[in-house]
């Protein structure tokens, strides 16, 4: 796991084509910086889940909303591949040697994760969220846009 900013660094000595950031970039100065480094663009993630847009279930909006320091681990328990998402029951309680490769994991705790987005239970969703988690801000995905390109300075 190697962090973004090195990633990028990396890259860009490496490759010949256009680089674009990914990974923890939650506000204008997190953008501004990946473009400082000499990446094409950024890819934000984790700062839209808020978003009234957003289609993620009110529980894993209340709980990103809610993350007051960064909780997130890299985690198989939900699909059988490695992400990031906030530490909940269901990880907690996850044995990797329970775990099922992925498309029979994922297969295997849809249902759950379905029922516990409908139920409001955090404990069973999978709350996928970047280290940035803690700045997430609950606003209208264009006026989070617009907020961003403030931050970066207008550019």
């Amino acid at each position: 796991m190697v962090p973004m900013r090195e990633l990028v660094r990396g890259l860009l000595k490496d490759v010949n084509v256009p680089v674009i950031a990914s990974g923890g970039i939650m506000d204008g100065k997190d953008i501004a910086e990946v473009l400082a480094l000499g990446a094409a663009a950024a890819q934000l993630g984790t700062a839209f889940l808020p978003c009234p847009e957003s289609g993620a279930p009110p529980a894993y909006k209340q709980a990103l909303l809610a993350a007051r320091t960064d909780t997130t681990v890299i985690t198989r328990a939900y699909s059988g591949r490695p992400a990031r998402g906030l530490r909940n029951g269901f990880i907690g309680a996850a044995k990797e040697d329970w775990i099922l490769p992925f498309r029979q994991q994922n297969d295997l705790t849809r249902p759950m994760r379905n029922e516990a987005g409908k139920q409001g239970k955090p404990d069973y969703i999978s709350l996928w969220a970047g280290r940035g988690v803690t700045r997430a801000r609950e606003m209208p995905a264009a006026k989070l846009v617009e907020t961003l390109v403030a931050e970066i300075g207008g550019r």
